[in-house]
C-alpha cells in the first residue's frame, strides 16, 4: 500500500447505520469533540468548517470490491488510482499536501458499501468520497451523500441514475450504460448484421440499468429483445437464463453482468453447441472475463466487449497513448505484481481528473471550490485525442466507447472511437 499512504482494506465492524437527516450535525460535534480530528476552517477566521483537509494532508475515502465476485474490479480500480497518487504524494502532494485515501471493502453488497461510507464520513471526517464500484452499491449512498454534502468523484459505473437528474455532488468520468449499449447495439446490426438479440443480465440496479439501455439501442432500429435472461447477484446460476436465451433462437447475446457468470453463461453455451455472438458491457471486466474463458478453453472471435478506454497495450491506441504509457510505467513502479489493465487505466485517469480538481481549487480548498473545478474543465487535455469535458449541469467527463474482440486470450481494439454525445 505504500510507506506514504494510510489505507486501510479491512471489512468494518458492522453497527446501527445513523438516520442521514443527522449526519451533518454529527460532523459538526465530532470535528469540535475529538481531538486531532483533520478539520481546518477556511482562510477566513469565521469562515465553513473544511472537514477532511489539515495544513499537509488531504483525506479521501473510498468503499469498493476489494474481495468477492468482483473483486477484481476493485482492487485493479485501486491500484491504477493509487499508482498515480503515490506518485503525486512522492512529488510533495498538491498545494503542499499529501493525499490520503482510506480504503474499505464493500465486496459488492449494498448494505456494507452504506456502512462503509457512513464510517468514512463520520467517523474518518473525510473531505471527499473517490472510486466506488458498482451501480447497486453506489445508487444505495447517494442519499447520504447528499445529506452529508459531500463529493464523490470517479465511480466504476455507467449507470444513468448517477447522471440524470443532474447531481453536483457526483463527479462521473466514464461514458453511461446507455452510451455503452448504443454502441453495442449499432455494431450488432449494422456491423454484423444481427436482428435477434437477447438480453443477459445481472438482476439488480446494474442490470436494470444496462437492459434498458439496450432496449432503448434496439428500439432506434425498431426492434426488441427477443429474450431477456437473468441471474441473482453473487451467484453462477445461469442455467434458466441461457434456457430462455437459446430457445429464443438469438443470434447476439448483450450480456449485463460479471465476468464470472458471463464467463459461465458462454462455456454452456458453446459446450452445448448454441454459438450466437456474445457482447460484454465494460463493467464485467476484460482481462478477468477472458481468463475465465481460457480457464473453460473458449477463446473465439464471437466475443465482444465494450469499453471506456482502449486496452493499455493496444498497438493502435493512440488516441490515449501518452496516459497509457505513463499508467504502465507507474503501474511497475508502485505495483509491479499487477498487469496492465483496462480497469487499472481507468482508475489512473480518475486519479488524474481528481488532481487535476484539487489543483485547480486551489490551497484555500473547500467542497465548494473543489465542485466548481469540475464545472470550469471544459478541456482538460490527458494527451492524444483524450480530453476531459465538464461544464454546466454536466457531469460526465468522457463521452468515447471503444469497442474490442477476444483473439489470442485477449480483447483487442476493433475499431475506433465511437462518438456518442448525449
Amino acid at each position: 500500500m505504500g510507506q506514504d499512504m494510510y489505507t486501510t482494506a479491512d471489512r468494518p465492524s458492522k453497527g446501527v447505520l445513523v438516520t442521514t437527516a443527522v449526519l451533518g450535525a454529527l460532523l459538526l460535534l465530532l470535528a469540535a469533540l475529538v481531538p486531532g480530528c483533520p478539520v481546518e476552517r477556511d482562510s477566513a477566521s469565521d469562515g465553513p468548517i473544511t472537514t477532511g483537509v489539515t495544513d499537509n494532508q488531504i483525506f479521501l475515502g473510498s468503499s469498493l470490491a476489494l474481495e468477492g465476485h468482483a473483486g477484481y474490479l476493485g482492487s485493479q480500480l485501486y491500484h491504477g488510482a493509487m499508482a498515480y497518487i503515490r506518485e503525486i504524494n512522492a512529488q510533495g502532494g498538491v498545494h503542499g499536501r499529501r493525499i490520503v485515501v482510506r480504503a474499505y471493502d464493500d465486496s459488492y453488497e449494498p448494505p456494507q458499501c452504506l456502512a462503509n461510507t457512513q464510517r468514512l464520513i463520520i467517523e474518518d471526517q473525510v473531505f471527499a468520497l473517490f472510486s466506488y464500484v458498482g451501480t447497486p452499491t453506489t445508487v444505495k449512498v447517494v442519499p447520504m451523500i447528499e445529506d452529508a454534502e459531500i463529493p464523490l468523484v470517479g465511480m466504476f459505473t455507467g449507470a444513468n441514475g448517477l447522471r440524470e437528474p443532474y447531481n453536483p455532488l457526483l463527479i462521473n468520468i466514464r461514458p453511461s450504460y446507455y452510451q455503452e449499449t448504443a454502441a453495442i447495439v449499432r455494431h450488432l446490426v449494422e456491423g454484423l448484421e444481427k436482428e435477434r438479440i437477447a438480453v443477459f443480465y445481472q438482476f439488480d440496479a446494474y442490470g436494470f440499468d444496462g437492459l434498458a439501455g439496450t432496449e432503448l439501442a434496439l428500439r432506434q432500429y425498431d426492434l426488441t429483445p427477443v429474450a431477456r435472461g437473468s441471474y441473482i447477484r453473487g451467484t453462477l446460476n445461469v442455467s434458466d437464463a441461457l434456457r430462455r436465451i437459446r430457445t429464443s433462437r438469438a443470434d447476439a447475446v448483450v450480456m449485463i453482468g460479471t465476468s464470472k457468470p458471463c464467463a459461465k453463461l458462454i462455456q454452456m453455451a458453446r459446450h452445448s453447441g448454441y454459438t450466437p455472438t456474445f457482447y460484454a458491457l465494460s463493467f464485467v471486466g476484460a482481462e478477468d472475463l477472458a481468463q475465465h474463458l481460457a480457464r473453460y478453453s473458449v477463446d473465439d472471435a464471437s466475443v465482444f466487449m465494450s469499453q471506456v478506454v482502449p486496452p493499455p497495450t493496444a498497438p493502435a491506441s493512440e488516441a490515449i497513448l501518452p496516459l497509457a504509457r505513463e499508467y504502465i510505467q507507474l503501474l511497475n513502479r508502485y505495483y509491479p505484481e499487477e498487469r496492465p489493465n483496462v480497469v487499472g487505466l481507468e482508475g489512473y485517469l480518475n486519479a488524474r481528473v481528481l488532481v487535476e480538481g484539487l489543483r485547480r481549487a486551489g490551497r484555500d480548498l473547500t467542497r465548494g471550490r473543489f465542485l466548481q473545478a469540475f464545472q470550469q474543465m471544459r478541456d482538460f487535455d490527458l494527451g492524444g485525442r483524450t480530453r476531459i469535458r465538464f461544464g454546466p449541469r454536466d457531469n460526465q467527463g468522457l463521452d468515447e466507447v471503444y469497442l474490442t474482440r477476444l483473439q489470442d486470450g485477449a480483447f483487442r481494439l476493433l475499431e475506433g472511437i465511437q462518438e456518442l454525445k448525449d
